[in-house]
């Protein structure tokens, strides 16, 4: 089966154009779910050309965010384990997951919209995160720093009580109480503890 066709990268500032569209789009969609895209663009400093060449539709605009999002959050756990000790490496990321996820809790208006409606495309699924998570335990384990055998879906069920917490609340300490409880029961019969 041949491998599908990829489209060429993007120059540098066709690149910086999209992703300062995708940041706007996260924040404008956020807070609410049927901004104007017209009004994505003008805070964006984009053209109507530019912005519907990235994005032909809101369907292609909201999945994306969701998947930006996901994947900047997904990219931070390599990037914190080349700068810090793995331990520290997977609260640090907790904290962005954490971020990702109250934004993510803003978003879930536009992706019902989206993908609620007849024909509509389906959510992505949370692939990149459980992968980085996994990179993160593994890391972790190796040094002693948790205990073994913890699999990404342990993780992301401890976790679950985050997507309890209202976004629009000060979400940050209770987040934090809860993260660094579960750090607590992932060092629990640590070999290195």
């Amino acid at each position: 089966m041949p491998e599908p066709k990829k489209d060429p990268p993007l120059r540098s500032d066709a690149q910086r154009n999209r992703e300062r569209i995708l940041r706007i789009a996260t924040a404008e969609l956020t807070v609410c779910a049927d901004v104007p895209l017209s009004a994505i663009a003008r805070k964006a400093g984009v053209g109507q050309g530019t912005f519907y060449r990235n994005f032909p539709h809101r369907e292609a605009l909201v999945l994306e965010v969701y998947r930006y999002e996901m994947r900047q959050v997904a990219d931070a756990a390599r990037e914190l384990l080349e700068s810090r000790p793995p331990e520290r490496a997977l609260r640090e990321w907790m904290d962005r997951l954490a971020r990702f996820a109250m934004t993510k809790a803003g978003l879930a208006d536009a992706i019902r919209l989206v993908t609620g409606a007849p024909g509509g495309p389906a959510k992505p699924g949370p692939t990149p995160l459980m992968e980085a998570a996994g990179t993160l335990l593994a890391a972790c384990e190796a040094v002693g720093a948790v205990r073994p055998g913890v699999t990404p879906d342990d993780f992301f069920l401890a976790i679950a009580g985050l997507w309890q917490i209202d976004p629009r609340e000060d979400w940050e300490p209770r987040a934090g109480r809860l993260l660094d409880l579960v750090m607590d029961g992932l060092r629990a019969g640590a070999p290195g503890r």
